[in-house]
């Protein structure tokens, strides 16, 4: 009977975030993003001794990648 099923959770792994989760997402994405390779950037510019140039670099690609994800996962929706 249909009285009888259990209810389904909501907010599923694969759900898209509505509202503002889709923006707190989306700067998490680009924040984490510029966090992380810059701090690749910075470890190489220790390595190398290059004076920023490496952080700056990984900066810049960190928040590509950001927007590479932020557009993957949330641009189209389903």
């Amino acid at each position: 009977m249909a009285g009888d099923q259990t209810p389904q959770p909501n907010g599923g792994s694969g759900d898209v975030p509505s509202g503002a989760g889709q923006g707190w997402t989306a700067l998490g994405y680009l924040i984490t993003g510029m966090v992380f390779w810059g701090f690749i950037g910075w470890l190489v510019d220790q390595w190398l001794d290059t004076g920023g140039i490496a952080t700056g670099i990984g900066v810049v690609l960190g928040m590509a990648g950001g927007i590479i994800l932020v557009v993957r996962r949330l641009g189209t929706p389903t």
